[in-house]
């Protein structure tokens, strides 16, 4: 058998090749935000409750001034007790953004955030995780077939027929 394995790779200083699976589900948990096209917000939990998510999912005590903050940022005071149900695609795909940034991960991946989403809608949540890259000094990994949205990224490395295609670094 072939070692698929080559290097390592480290987040936060831990070798991620180094962990068990166990391990590593509770590693991802607290390290890397998720960021879906389609939301994947639990229906029968409010604003709060699908933030607080990874959080009470760890058996953890949910930072309340952390949660706040993350809430307002988002723009969702006035939303906190609603059901995914009750909210627009752009509040919805807030409320998973708040979820990726509760644990304050190293690591942000975000399956075409935008892809549900009108024009306004879009460039709202592109500076809102614009803005969590800069304050919270996190990893942002997006995929996106839109090219104006990743023109706007520090690199962009473009795939085709599962081969790297190009590799661009923006110049600071």
């Amino acid at each position: 058998m072939i070692d698929q394995h080559h290097g390592k790779i480290y987040i936060k200083g831990q070798d991620v090749y180094a962990l068990n699976n166990n391990d590593l589900a509770i590693f991802r948990r607290r390290n890397i935000g998720l960021i879906y096209q389609f939301y994947n917000l639990i229906p029968i939990l409010n604003v709060e409750e699908n933030i607080s998510l990874p959080v009470l999912l760890d058996d953890k005590e949910v930072n309340q001034a952390r949660l706040q903050e993350i809430i307002k940022t988002l723009g969702l005071e006035k939303r906190v007790k609603h059901l995914p149900s009750e909210l627009s695609g752009g509040q919805q795909q807030r409320v998973s953004i708040g979820r990726s940034l509760i644990n304050n991960p190293a690591i942000i991946l975000a399956d075409e955030p935008t892809g549900n989403l009108d024009s306004k809608n879009s460039e709202e949540i592109l500076e809102l995780l614009k803005y969590s890259n800069k304050k919270y000094h996190q990893t942002l990994i997006m995929i996106t077939h839109d090219l104006e949205i990743a023109k706007q990224a520090d690199r962009m490395i473009k795939i085709q027929d599962g081969k790297i295609f190009s590799d661009e670094e923006k110049i600071k």
